[in-house]
């Protein structure tokens, strides 16, 4: 098996981790980030949002032992470590500086082969292809793309749908909303921040944001005319986005929702695209692994082109299953 790093222990690197382990994709042969390694253990053990990791958690003297498994820890606040004497084949980069080449480069001039960002890229120049699982793996191409974006986790809960939307009918335009758990980026209390909506507590406001993911679409399909925005509110995981496009053609609810049941049922995007058939909150999707799961009574069709669908998305753990799985794409 290829030699797998993983580069920022955050949210999403050790959310990662549990996806990668949990479906025994990999294990990594180091993990890199620049706090101490007891302090890492302890938070992938016992996590607010999933609970208690089931395998004994430990740091050693060199890393962690999970579950029996040894993995190199190393402390990257001066320098990356030297991916190359460890024999690195890809990095998987959670810290989220990786946007612009200039960060992603720096795991290949350290010897490793490829970099996966988790997270979209600033620019189409900035990686050498944004992939969405279950929507564009087909243009992959491992002699030419060595910087990967897999965009964000709102991204991947919209890319299928757009998918489905466009295959089937065409899009004319559209706007969408994604009702998202609050981030690391937002303030606890309030306080003076570089986004003034982001100045008041996070768990106890909606706060209105900006959305990068109408920007990597528009990456993926360039002639899509769709943007949106993301509102922040108090919940710790588990997010809901909500397309309204006209459509190309005329469709009826029935004919729509039967267009996301052959959808979510087909090769491509099984196990990516989920369905909900009743009604549930957001309590219901958090530790889902798919990357959205469309609520079908939510569907609407207003006369014979408008319609609206919502997807939900655990923002966490549906991102970081994709991205795990995607380290094996990569390499292959």
């Amino acid at each position: 098996m290829s030699n797998i790093a993983i580069h920022g222990f955050g949210r999403i690197g050790r959310s990662a981790l549990k996806a990668a382990l949990k479906n025994d994709l990999f294990t990594p042969v180091a993990i890199s980030d620049i706090r101490d390694a007891p302090t890492f253990a302890a938070l992938f053990e016992a996590d607010s949002n999933y609970g208690r990791w089931h395998e004994p958690v430990e740091a050693s003297e060199n890393g962690f032992v999970i579950g029996g498994r040894e993995i190199a820890y190393y402390n990257a606040s001066e320098a990356i470590p030297d991916w190359g004497a460890l024999g690195v084949d890809l990095v998987v980069d959670c810290t989220g500086r990786a946007t612009v080449r200039s960060g992603a480069q720096a795991h290949i001039d350290r010897g490793a082969k490829k970099v996966l960002v988790s997270a979209a890229s600033r620019t189409k120049e900035d990686c050498d292809a944004m992939l969405l699982p279950g929507v564009n793996l087909e243009t992959y191409d491992t002699a030419k793309h060595h910087i990967i974006s897999i965009a964000s986790c709102t991204t991947n809960a919209l890319g299928p749908v757009v998918k489905v939307l466009r295959d089937n009918y065409g899009i004319e335009s559209g706007f969408f909303s994604t009702v998202h758990a609050y981030t690391n980026t937002q303030s606890l209390t309030d306080q003076p921040m570089k986004d003034r909506r982001d100045s008041w507590a996070a768990a106890e406001n909606i706060i209105p944001s900006s959305s990068g993911a109408a920007k990597a679409l528009i990456f993926i399909w360039e002639d899509l005319k769709l943007t949106g925005k993301a509102y922040r509110v108090p919940v710790r995981t588990g997010s809901i986005a909500e397309i309204n496009a006209v459509l190309n053609r005329p469709v009826t609810r029935d004919e729509l929702i039967a267009a996301f049941e052959a959808a979510a049922s087909s090769e491509s995007l099984r196990g990516i695209m989920g369905l909900l058939h009743e009604e549930y909150a957001s309590a219901r999707i958090v530790g889902e692994s798919h990357s959205c799961i469309v609520d079908l009574p939510l569907i609407n069709v207003m006369g014979d082109r408008l319609v609206s669908v919502a997807a939900w998305y655990d923002n966490e753990m549906g991102y970081a299953t994709r991205l795990a799985e995607m380290a094996g794409v990569v390499l292959q």
